[in-house]
């Protein structure tokens, strides 16, 4: 078993927790993923998901800003480093397939998504649908502040094309293929 390369701080008087000065919150994947498929189920997937993307847009366009000033990075630089604090937070694993922060575009493979690991896991259900959608935002909010950055005024949407939940079998639910999602100009 690897140990994450993450730097953890945990303020004793106060119980916060932090990653590169950025307050975190812990918690097991059952308890996010139970809160989620919940909160979809009340409220419905096609209004979830757009106020997922949202929040999910604005979140990734913050920590791109926090962590280039953390990090004196600029650029890709700073994508590349946001999908590799991802994998390393346990949400799965990241990586581009291609990108051109020239034109917005961009094709993102995730493996082992939490929302595919989680199927049928304490209470998750089963969906063979496409269950890692609250990522979509977090893709062009990143390269919408690459491109914002560089000068650009292109902006992106961004959409997962494929499910790895999609292509699991009854024998293996949880290991199945993997997730892409495409960032594009508007």
């Amino acid at each position: 078993m690897t140990t994450p390369q993450l730097p953890i701080e945990v303020n004793a008087g106060t119980g916060v927790w932090t990653t590169d000065g950025l307050p975190m919150i812990y918690v097991p994947r059952h308890f996010f993923v139970n809160n989620h498929v919940e909160t979809e189920a009340v409220v419905g997937r096609a209004a979830y998901a757009p106020a997922l993307y949202k929040a999910g847009h604005r979140s990734a366009y913050f920590w791109c800003q926090q962590e280039a000033a953390t990090h004196g990075l600029e650029g890709m630089a700073v994508y590349e480093h946001y999908l590799k604090r991802l994998s390393q937070r346990g949400w799965g694993l990241f990586s581009f397939i291609e990108a051109d922060a020239a034109t917005g575009h961009a094709r993102i493979r995730l493996d082992s998504s939490v929302f595919v690991l989680a199927q049928g896991i304490a209470g998750v259900p089963i969906d063979r649908s496409k269950v890692c959608y609250l990522f979509a935002g977090w893709f062009s909010g990143a390269m919408d502040w690459v491109l914002e950055t560089a000068g650009s005024a292109v902006r992106t949407t961004s959409a997962e094309d494929q499910c790895a939940a999609e292509c699991a079998s009854k024998d293996e639910p949880h290991h199945a293929g993997h997730c892409i999602f495409t960032v594009r100009p508007l």
